[in-house]
């Protein structure tokens, strides 16, 4: 069966349904799925707990679905970026389980390789570490994680074979692998789709195996803080 699909709201067919776990790779506004975050919008599926570093800005990337009010809760390391995102959380109408970037892409690592929790050294001693197991190490205090498993993942690469073999680019690199493997399903939107074969193997960066569904679109690729400066 062919893991293509015309659009994102053909591939996402059959996998929403509310009060669902959803892990979105994506660092900033760089690598994001936008076209199957519109889909999930449009689909209009609610109660929704979303694992992602980020949460994209207001109007833009996951921050589409703080609007609509379709996330519960977000698992996430970093929320400076969005006005509606802090309101919702200072208000009470959102949930927040705030995670160190590298304890994030560790526990999705860990979900998808069958791993149900791991011990880090990082958040002893904070809030990050409350209400968690800690154990001993050679004399060291490490608290107890848990992998993240998802209902669905959703990720942007930059191209794929028609098995589903994915290269990223750059920062897009950064949590999209992660957040692909921990999904029970898989989804990814990529700039291109070529032939199987077509791709050297010692450039794929995930293997097809963790890739459901593909879709090919054009991506709008904003940039969440320019800086600049005068021509000396």
């Amino acid at each position: 069966m062919s893991k293509v699909f015309g659009d994102a709201s053909s591939a996402l067919e059959g996998l929403l349904f509310d009060g669902m776990v959803i892990a979105a790779g994506g660092f900033g506004l760089c690598g994001i799925p936008e076209l199957l975050i519109g889909a999930i919008r449009d689909a209009g599926v609610k109660g929704l707990t979303i694992a992602s570093n980020n949460c994209g800005v207001d109007d833009f990337g996951l921050g589409v679905l703080l609007k609509t009010k379709q996330i519960k809760k977000m698992i996430s390391s970093y929320v400076g970026e969005n006005a509606e995102f802090m309101r919702q959380y200072l208000s009470g109408e959102l949930a927040l389980e705030f995670n160190p970037q590298g304890t994030l892409a560790e526990r999705m690592r860990a979900g998808g390789a069958g791993i149900a929790g791991f011990y880090t050294k990082t958040g002893v001693g904070t809030m990050v570490a409350d209400y968690k197991e800690h154990k001993t190490f050679n004399g060291e205090t490490y608290v107890l994680e848990t992998g993240i498993v998802a209902d669905l993942s959703i990720v942007k690469a930059w191209k794929a074979d028609t098995s589903g073999n994915l290269v990223f680019r750059k920062t897009a690199r950064n949590f999209n692998p992660p957040a692909a493997t921990c999904g029970r399903i898989c989804v990814a939107e990529v700039e291109e789709i070529v032939p199987v074969g077509s791709l050297d193997p010692d450039h794929v960066h995930l293997p097809g195996i963790y890739v459901h569904r593909l879709i090919q679109g054009v991506h709008e690729k904003r940039i969440e803080q320019r800086t600049t400066r005068a021509a000396a």
